[in-house]
């Protein structure tokens, strides 16, 4: 009874559980033997298989980093989650659940093979990502609506197709009408598609699909439209110049000054305004070519630095792999000269000379480790100067510009107060030529009125000025701040897994020799 209900309950995904399924999944024999007592690390793990253990919410796989294979058929779940971060994942199977909406599937861009077999989705939708789709099974589900088929048409290498026991299929143009719509597919519910199904299906639909085709390829260019524009912003994010190809900063300047449409009747304003505008917006275009070619300069600077950098851990790395070969061959005449040795005292020497030479080992080794450290803390202490020293003349040069945006809005600005002040005083003798539009003549009451809404307005332009000038500088010192701190945390975490590496190896050599020696003590 007790076994009967515990099958009942629902299991979450905890360490135990992943634990044990890739001790269960992991080597067999010596090498099982091993990894028991060392434990293997989940993100080494290609193929996770959890099927049939009750499993009612899809969690903690965060770990598995290289997962390609991923096996939960015959659970609980209802909710497809919990996989953004499995990017290598290749073959999914999530059969025989009760999962009712296709989602969550955004982030693995690299998937080939879906089954989604055996479960309560009416609705083939949020699988856009899954360009490399090959295999889709979602047979034996709610699926009634034949048209739905058109969205897999954005699959182009999808070649085996599974639909069998959904309702649509029971519709009498169903082979027809899949062969016509999804010319690439090969395989529809595992079968090969008839070539005469195709041809009849072709000839049936021919008018609909033209214009399927034309309506397809005139919402490729919208998006490929969007794609491209985004893309360029994101490169203009990327050096800190996002909308500074315009007069998009001019623009903003004056939408968020409130004194700026009254201030705009001021007789001969427009012209000058004009005028200000343009001048304004060649500064802007200056800095936005500059700040793309600072990006472009920084991005080869890190390139070249990164290439330098792995050249110098590959060599240090090849190095110590052939002190291992070396080490590894004179082990064999170790072992073989050991099984001859019959005397006690000579087997302890000679499993005491092994000692010593695995003790020089791990000293070589681990100097061999030091000495790409400090190689290593040199070349990005040289990098980081160089960068910094970079950024810093990118800001200065940049702020030089913008200081050329202030000092067009500070002759701006003296202007308009001697255009306002001058109006005010014709407005006071009735001298003034030309008309002012209703309400407009509001901050005209007074001197002061009119010299505090010309200075409220130059206020305002110059704090969008400061705001955007403030804005590069910090977001250009926070990425050396930001590359700089992932370089070095990248560091020592390579510095900690190669010692790690190292003490593992000199480890198991000494248990490898215990054992050896045991067996020829007995």
């Amino acid at each position: 009874m007790s076994q009967w209900y515990n099958s009942l309950v629902p299991n979450i995904i905890d360490e135990n559980m992943l634990n044990l399924a890739v001790v269960e999944q992991g080597p067999t024999g010596k090498a099982g033997e091993i990894a028991k007592e060392e434990g293997i690390d989940f993100k080494d793990v290609k193929h996770l298989q959890l099927d049939f253990r009750n499993i009612l919410k899809i969690d903690n796989l965060w770990q598995f980093k290289t997962l390609t294979k991923l096996q939960m058929d015959n659970n609980i779940i209802e909710k497809i989650e919990g996989l953004e971060t499995l990017i290598n994942l290749v073959w999914l199977d999530l059969s025989f659940n009760n999962i009712e909406i296709i989602e969550g599937l955004d982030g693995l861009i690299n998937l080939e093979d879906l089954t989604l077999y055996n479960n309560r989705i009416s609705h083939i939708e949020n699988m856009d990502s899954l360009a490399n789709l090959q295999i889709f099974s979602i047979g034996n589900n709610h699926l009634n609506q034949l048209e739905n088929i058109l969205y897999l048409r954005r699959f182009q290498h999808l070649r085996t197709l599974n639909l069998d026991g959904n309702s649509l299929c029971e519709d009498e143009r169903y082979k027809i009408y899949i062969a016509a719509y999804l010319p690439n597919l090969v395989y529809l519910d595992f079968r090969l598609i008839d070539k005469n199904i195709r041809e009849i299906g072709l000839r049936t639909y021919h008018y609909p699909i033209e214009e399927l085709i034309h309506n397809e390829k005139t919402e490729f260019m919208k998006l490929e439209a969007t794609r491209l524009k985004d893309e360029e912003l994101a490169l203009h994010k990327a050096a800190y110049v996002e909308y500074l190809n315009g007069s998009n900063l001019f623009d903003s300047m004056f939408a968020e000054d409130v004194e700026a449409e009254k201030l705009g009747h001021l007789p001969g304003l427009a012209e000058f305004v004009e005028t200000y505008k343009a001048e304004f917006t060649e500064i802007c275009i200056k800095i936005f070519h500059y700040g793309l070619r600072g990006y472009e300069t920084r991005e080869k600077e890190v390139k070249q630095f990164l290439e330098c950098l792995q050249e110098a851990i590959e060599d240090n790395q090849n190095i110590g792999v052939e002190i291992i070969k070396d080490f590894e061959e004179k082990s064999k005449e170790f072992i073989s000269e050991q099984q001859h040795i019959v005397e006690a005292s000579l087997l302890e020497i000679h499993v005491d000379n092994f000692r010593i030479a695995l003790k020089k080992l791990w000293n070589t080794l681990m100097n061999l480790e030091m000495q790409l450290v400090d190689q290593l803390e040199e070349t990005i202490k040289d990098f980081e100067r160089n960068i910094s020293e970079m950024v810093s003349t990118y800001i200065e040069n940049v702020q030089a510009l913008i200081a050329q945006c202030r000092d067009l809005e500070n002759h701006y600005h003296e202007n308009v107060l001697e255009i306002a002040v001058s109006t005010y005083e014709k407005m006071v003798k009735n001298e003034v030529e030309e008309e002012m539009p209703d309400g407009s003549q509001l901050p005209f009451c007074d001197k002061d009125t009119i010299v505090n809404a010309v200075n409220a307005s130059h206020d305002m332009h110059l704090l969008k000025i400061d705001n955007r000038e403030d804005e590069l500088v910090t977001r250009s010192n926070g990425w050396t701040t930001a590359m700089m701190d992932k370089l070095h945390m990248e560091e020592i975490n390579r510095n900690r897994k190669r010692v790690l590496e190292i003490n593992h190896y000199i480890d198991h050599w000494y248990s490898e020799l215990e054992f050896l020696y045991m067996q020829e003590a007995v």
